[in-house]
């Protein structure tokens, strides 16, 4: 089998590629990114371009399937660059894939996809995916939804896994999410376990959470599996702000939501924080989502909990990398910068 990755320097992007390295059936990878790095794992060629650029279609002839996970965070400043890459840079991936006659097609979507919640009960992959309107990246996700129901309705001869990861969290792209969401003038220390008294949280509050090598091995599946369709991956089990706060060796202290919001709100406009109060309206609007069809279909479980893809992330604050391609290495990762994966809900680039 001949796999072409999208974003495939990314968090998600390097534990899929060691994941399918690992697998026999697997001869060949060739990954997609857009910066040129060092890192050679076997039987993975590279080719460097931009996605929204097009012209894939001569990489992906002869390709058993592509994974494209190539995804753009920042700038939240300027939706208008996001749309480019994501949603434009999908569409050439979608008419690259039906030109190349590619059979299997796995593409990140997200949670972040899924309509508000109106319970904190599960729902399963039938809850609509038409994002949160405000919020820049939910909207593109969804938008990508639809693409995604076009070409299904339109070909038959492609096989068409959409896999909506829970946030994913690795030791290895600690750096650039602490970028991403927090900005360079949060220092590490300041997020290692026992230093912060007290982590504020609305009590609404539910995260679900995964660890980047459990949703690399459900890419794996989807790629050898006959399964079509949606598929939500997250591990187990959701997280309240109490549990956040026993993981950050911390004392849960409650506030309203709307504080915290303001808050968000000030350090963005000051240009202090990268990650803008949209993005919070969508973490406490994403549903509590099952992983029953993922169990059933896929075979697939995370074997980390959900505690663990945290204490992955804070542990990586205290080490590097060890990939170092752009998006994961401290010096070329962060806001201003361009990055090739984009990890805040699970997705990379």
């Amino acid at each position: 089998m001949r796999v072409v990755i999208t974003g495939a320097s990314g968090n998600v992007g390097t534990a899929v590629v060691d994941r399918l390295v690992e697998q026999d059936d697997v001869e060949s990878i060739v990954g997609i990114c857009r910066r040129e790095h060092d890192w050679r794992p076997p039987k993975t060629e590279w080719v460097h371009t931009d996605v929204a650029d097009g012209g894939l279609g001569e990489t992906f002839r002869g390709a058993d399937a592509v994974v494209h996970l190539a995804w753009l965070f920042q700038p939240t400043r300027h939706p208008e660059v996001t749309w480019r890459s994501n949603v434009i840079g999908t569409r050439k991936v979608l008419d690259a894939v039906v030109e190349a006659g590619v059979p299997t097609l796995v593409v990140a979507s997200s949670v972040g996809a899924y309509s508000p919640r109106q319970h904190l009960q599960p729902v399963d992959e039938g809850w609509p995916s038409h994002g949160l309107a405000q919020t820049a990246y939910s909207r593109e996700k969804a938008y990508v939804e639809r693409m995604l129901d076009a070409l299904e309705e339109s070909s038959h001869s492609c096989r068409v896994v959409r896999l909506r990861p829970a946030f994913t969290f690795s030791r290895r792209g600690s750096t650039e999410q602490r970028r991403l969401f927090l900005g360079p003038f949060v220092p590490h220390r300041a997020l290692s376990p026992g230093v912060l008294p007290v982590l504020p949280m609305p009590r609404e509050l539910r995260l679900q959470t995964l660890h980047a090598e459990d949703v690399a091995t459900a890419y794996e599946a989807a790629l050898l599996r006959p399964v079509r369709g949606a598929f939500t991956v997250a591990a187990d089990p959701v997280l309240a702000p109490r549990d956040l706060a026993t993981v950050f060796g911390a004392r849960w202290l409650p506030v309203p939501a709307r504080a915290l919001r303001a808050a968000m709100a000030t350090a963005f406009r000051a240009h202090v924080a990268p990650a803008s109060p949209q993005l919070f309206d969508l973490l406490m609007s994403v549903p509590v989502m099952s992983t029953e069809r993922a169990r059933n279909e896929l075979g697939w479980s995370a074997r980390h909990s959900a505690q663990e893809a945290v204490e992955a992330f804070l542990h990586g604050l205290r080490s590097e990398s060890d990939v170092p391609t752009p998006p994961l290495a401290e010096d070329t990762s962060g806001p201003g910068r361009s990055h090739e994966a984009a990890t805040g809900m699970g997705e990379t680039d």
